[in-house]
């Protein structure tokens, strides 16, 4: 029995550690894990097979960080105590807020996935600062997103728009909580803090845990998969038809950051999504700052603002949507300026 639990953890981790390897091998070596087509190369093809050579090429490059970021996902949610979640965002000291910042590279979800997140954690005693900075901050710097926009869109761009929706997060879910309407939320909820009492918890062996892990990663994967190929089709003929002239005239120059950082937000799109259209309009002529721009929108999007909503009511909804906006702009001019491509 021993024996064949030793074979099951040995396996299991080989299988983590396979992505894990591949990833750095393709970092190291400069693989090229982005699709490579260009609109010259689809647009002649027949309508039906845009999407599956699109899907193909992505295929081929794509699978190396896709696997990663689902195995490293799964092995975070596995091994990183939720307890540990939970008493350092329940504090109301200034750490709690870099404390929300730093855990967003845990939960690779989208902006709606993390509302019911939220919610959790302002039953359980956050405050409303830390627990909107998590909010905000969650889909645009956890691993997912991180990885494949790196690899998508490269690393100029992927840590810019980490460290503007990281330092946005911060100061938006500081001011909230200093708002009038912020401070009465919190009292609203001062009776409500879950008490938790010491717990002894039975520890799994190490092959359950990894097991859990990779099941967990799996299920990212079934949730996540099926509408970034619906996405992929939809980006494969926008990237094939839609007009290059376009994009160079209404998403460049200052007015192009205002425009990417509007549309970034209602138009809602999931991460992964996200990304591979904003690679798609980058290759049709967005410029960086508007790139930025339109990554920095996902936190005002429509179906999570009238999620939360519910929660923390309309109030603070439009503070922290109307401040996300502001940061978006201000970020993508910032960034275009900086690289040169306002």
């Amino acid at each position: 029995m021993e024996k064949k639990r030793l074979a099951r953890t040995a396996l299991l981790a080989g299988v983590a550690l396979f992505f894990i390897i591949m990833m750095i091998r393709a970092i190291i070596g400069a693989y090229t894990l982005t699709p490579m087509s260009t609109a010259e190369d689809l647009k002649d093809l027949p309508l039906w097979q845009i999407p599956l050579a699109y899907m193909w090429d992505y295929a081929q490059h794509g699978w190396v960080c896709l696997g990663f970021a689902f195995v490293v996902s799964g092995l975070f949610s596995e091994f990183i105590p939720q307890s540990f979640v939970i008493r350092y965002l329940s504090s109301k000291k200034p750490i709690s807020y870099l404390v929300a910042t730093l855990l967003a590279p845990v939960f690779c979800v989208c902006s709606c996935t993390m509302v019911p997140i939220f919610t959790g954690l302002i039953y359980a005693g956050s405050g409303i600062g830390p627990a909107l900075t998590f909010l905000l901050v969650a889909p645009a710097n956890n691993l997912l997103a991180d990885v494949v926009t790196i690899q998508v869109l490269g690393w100029q761009i992927a840590l810019a728009d980490m460290v503007a929706a990281g330092i946005s997060a911060v100061i938006i879910g500081y001011l909230v909580a200093k708002t009038p309407w912020g401070k009465r939320f919190e009292q609203q909820f001062t009776n409500n803090r879950t008490q938790t009492g010491s717990v002894e918890l039975i520890k799994q062996p190490i092959d359950e845990r990894l097991w859990n892990a990779l099941k967990f990663g799996g299920f990212l994967a079934k949730r996540i998969i099926p509408p970034f190929l619906i996405g992929l089709v939809a980006v494969s003929y926008f990237q094939a038809f839609f007009p290059s002239d376009l994009v160079r005239t209404y998403l460049t120059g200052a007015f192009g950051v205002v425009l990417a950082a509007l549309l970034g937000g209602p138009l809602y799109t999931p991460t992964l999504i996200e990304v591979a259209l904003g690679k798609a309009l980058v290759d049709l002529g967005m410029s960086p700052g508007a790139t930025v721009a339109w990554l920095m929108g996902q936190p005002y999007d429509i179906p999570n603002s009238l999620s939360t909503y519910r929660i923390v009511g309309w109030k603070i909804v439009v503070t922290y949507g109307s401040l996300a906006f502001v940061f978006a702009v201000l970020s993508g001019m910032i960034y275009g300026l900086l690289a040169g491509g306002l």
